[in-house]
C-alpha cells in the first residue's frame, strides 16, 4: 500500500481485516493447479494481446510495466480489497500498521471509479481539515480521480511532509463539490485514548487496532481506574477502519470472559478458525456502551459483533460499513505480495456482516445542539414547593441535612454544566453516556 492511506483489510497468522503486519509465509502457487488443466486457449489469447500492444500501442511499454498491469488488473477485478502491492507498496502497509507513517491520515477505498473515504484518522491532518467518512474524492490537485486505480491515486496523494495538496470531494447531502487543502506530515496514530466522563464513568476511545493496540488500553484503562473502579466505560468505534485482527480479538477478550470473539470461514480447510475468550474482563461486568457508525469497519466490526452478540454491551450510534471478508497476504519472490481474499468472518452468533453492517442496539444519529439565549441562561428558576406561601417545611430540617441537600444540588449542576458542554462537542456521547448512567442504576438495584 501506498505510504499515505492504507486500504481496509483484515489478520491472524497471515489473515487481515483493516490494515495488518502478520504475514503469511511463502508464495500462493501450486494449491489448485496441479488438480486442474491450464487454460491454454486463454493463455494464448493473452499473450497474443500482450503482443499486440508491444508492437501497436502509440508509445513504447517495457514487459514489466505490461505485466504488472495485468496482474494489477487481475486482482483488483477480483473485488474491492483483492490487489497487487509492489515493494514499495508491501513495506509501506507494515509501516502503517505499526501506527506510525507518511500522509494525510484517511482510510479509503474505491467506488464507482471514484476514491471513497472510510475513515479519516483522529488528530491527522486529513480529519483536522474537516474529511468526513462517506466523502467521495474525484480530484486530486488538478487530476480527475475517474480512470486512476486505487494504487494511482493513492500515489498521488502521498508526498513528503509539509507539502501541501488539494482534495475536490463530493459530499452527501451538499450540492457543490468541496475543494480542501491539506498539509502532509507524518502519521503518529494514538491507536488508545482515554478520559473520565463523569464520576466513575470513563470512555476509552480506539481509532485503529495495530499491534500496539492492546498494551495501550491496558495502560489507558489503568489510568481511568487511579481514582477508583469504575462504574462503567464508553467504548468508541466511531470511524475506526479497522486493523490487526489479533488485536480485534485482544480488546474483546478483555471484556469477555468467556464465549467466541469471531469465526473465520473460507474455501481451504487452514482458513477455518474459530477465536474465543480467555476469561478476564477488565469491567468484571459493568456496563458497556460501545460507539459505532458507518466509518467502523472491519477489525472494529469484530469488537462490536462480538460484544453484541455475547450481550455484553449495548450498541449506540448508526449502522456499521460492513466489511466481513479477510484477506491474505501473501509476500512473492520479487519482495513485493498479493493481497487476496480467502474467507469471511462471522459473530458469535454466525452473523456474516459483509455489506449489511451491524445494526446499533440503539440508533442515534449526530445532531448540532447549540447554546439557547433563554431558558436556563435567563436567570430564572423554576418554582417549586419550598416557593409557595406557607408551604410545609421538610421534617428533615437540620442543618446536617440543609448541608447535604445542597451539596448535592452543587453537584447536580456541575454535572449538568458538563453535560451540556458534552451535547454540544457531541451529541452521539452524550447520549451514550446517558444510557450508561442508566444501565449503571439498573445493575447497582
Amino acid at each position: 500500500m501506498s505510504l499515505n492511506f492504507r486500504v481496509p483489510l483484515a489478520t491472524a497468522a497471515g489473515i487481515l481485516i483493516g490494515a495488518s503486519v502478520s504475514l503469511t509465509s511463502g508464495v500462493l502457487a501450486d494449491k489448485s493447479t496441479a488438480s486442474e488443466n491450464l487454460p491454454l486457449k486463454d493463455l494464448q489469447t493473452f499473450v497474443e494481446i500482450l503482443n499486440r500492444v508491444k508492437s501497436d500501442y502509440v508509445e513504447p511499454v517495457d514487459d514489466e510495466t505490461l505485466l504488472e498491469n495485468a496482474v494489477r488488473g487481475m486482482l483488483g477485478g477480483l473485488d474491492p480489497h483483492s490487489a497487487y502491492l509492489d515493494k514499495d507498496e508491501f513495506r509501506d502497509m507494515n509501516i502503517a500498521t505499526t501506527g506510525k507513517f507518511g500522509g494525510l491520515g484517511i482510510e479509503v477505498q474505491m467506488q464507482d471509479g471514484f476514491v471513497r473515504v472510510v475513515a479519516p484518522i483522529d488528530d491527522t491532518p486529513a480529519a483536522k481539515a474537516g474529511i468526513l467518512s462517506g466523502d467521495l474524492i474525484v480530484k486530486i490537485d488538478e487530476t480527475p480521480v475517474k480512470g486512476l486505480t486505487l494504487s494511482d491515486a493513492v500515489s498521488k496523494m502521498r508526498g513528503e511532509p509539509g507539502t501541501s495538496i488539494k482534495l475536490t470531494l463530493i459530499r452527501d447531502g451538499e450540492a457543490a463539490p468541496k475543494v480542501v487543502e491539506i498539509e502532509r506530515d507524518i502519521i503518529k496514530v494514538a491507536s488508545v485514548r482515554s478520559r473520565m466522563l463523569a464520576p466513575h464513568m470513563g470512555y476509552l476511545r480506539i481509532s485503529s487496532f495495530t499491534t500496539e493496540t492492546e498494551p495501550t488500553l491496558l495502560r489507558e484503562f489503568d489510568k481511568l481506574q487511579k481514582d477508583g473502579p469504575l462504574d462503567g466505560l464508553v467504548l468508541d468505534l466511531r470511524n475506526n477502519p479497522g486493523g490487526v485482527l489479533d488485536a480485534a480479538v485482544k480488546v474483546s477478550d478483555n471484556f469477555l470472559d468467556r464465549g467466541a470473539i469471531v469465526t473465520i470461514k473460507g474455501r481451504e480447510a487452514a482458513a477455518q478458525r474459530q477465536f474465543s475468550a480467555s476469561g478476564g474482563d477488565l469491567l468484571k461486568g459493568k456496563p458497556i456502551v460501545v460507539l459505532i457508525n458507518g466509518g467502523s469497519a472491519s477489525a472494529s466490526e469484530i469488537v462490536a459483533g462480538a460484544l453484541q452478540d455475547q450481550k455484553r454491551a449495548v450498541l449506540l450510534g448508526s449502522r456499521s460499513f460492513g466489511k466481513g471478508s479477510v484477506q491474505t497476504i501473501l509476500p512473492l519472490s520479487n519482495e513485493g505480495a498479493i493481497k487476496i481474499t480467502t474467507a469471511r468472518y462471522y459473530t458469535p452468533a454466525g452473523r456474516s456482516i459483509q455489506a449489511e453492517g451491524i445494526d446499533p442496539d440503539i440508533t442515534v444519529r449526530p445532531l448540532p445542539v447549540t447554546k439557547k439565549d433563554d431558558g436556563e441562561s435567563s436567570g430564572f428558576d423554576p418554582i417549586t414547593e419550598a416557593d409557595l406561601a406557607n408551604s410545609l417545611a421538610n421534617e428533615n430540617g437540620d442543618a446536617e441535612h440543609k448541608d447535604e441537600i445542597a451539596k448535592k444540588r452543587e453537584e447536580q449542576e456541575k454535572e449538568a454544566k458538563a453535560s451540556r458542554e458534552l451535547a454540544e462537542n457531541d451529541y452521539v456521547l452524550y447520549e451514550a453516556l446517558n444510557v450508561l448512567r442508566g444501565l449503571v442504576i439498573v445493575q447497582n438495584r
